[in-house]
């Protein structure tokens, strides 16, 4: 075979390899597309949030020991989805111990991983409490772990929630903390749309 033919081949083969990957690139971007599409559109675990959207009345207990009683305090919280459905924001406000107090917390549904994270801030403190979690159909309710600091020992602590969805009119919000290696419930916010 001459050069030149040589030459020919190695042209034709170089140009219809190119052709190949570019066909192949142009599939594979719109595989990414589609996924990513899907990623990103709000689903039924983002409708079953935006459910709750609208005024509440919040009536929380606060329990700073396992044995004692709780301080019980009412409040108003907003529930509003925001980022085209994507989120959920809820806004409480209350008085407690002679302090207007205000916390707000983001909760999202991650179509990728199948997980609920929920950020948590308020102004009784400079920390984010963050948990992740999944639902559970049989308790209608999102079952999360997750992490807060103890201002006590500047050290981070486990902490649990659970959410349960009883009915489009009312919700409970229930916390519990590891101290000293026992888990106790801490909070419970119960929810009453307005």
């Amino acid at each position: 075979m001459s050069i030149l033919n040589k030459i020919s081949l190695y042209t034709i083969l170089i140009i219809s390899f190119a052709g190949l990957c570019l066909a192949q690139d142009e599939n594979v971007q719109d595989e990414q597309m589609q996924i990513w599409m899907e990623y990103m559109t709000p689903g039924p675990m983002h409708e079953m949030l935006a459910e709750g959207v609208g005024e509440w009345t919040t009536v929380a207990k606060f329990w700073m020991d396992p044995a004692g009683e709780p301080m019980v305090v009412e409040g108003s919280g907003t529930i509003e989805m925001i980022l085209g459905g994507r989120y959920e924001k809820s806004t409480n406000t209350s008085t407690m111990m002679g302090m207007e107090t205000e916390g707000f917390s983001i909760t999202g549904y991650d179509n990728a991983t199948g997980e609920f994270t929920a950020t948590w801030i308020d102004n009784l403190g400079t920390g984010t409490a963050i948990v992740k979690g999944t639902f559970d159909e049989n308790t209608n309710s999102i079952h999360s772990k997750g992490t807060m600091v103890d201002p006590m020992t500047g050290q981070e602590m486990e902490i649990r929630e659970v959410r349960t969805f009883i009915d489009e009119n009312n919700q409970l919000l229930e916390m519990w903390i590891m101290q000293n290696g026992q888990e106790f419930k801490s909070m419970e916010i119960e929810y009453i749309r307005k």
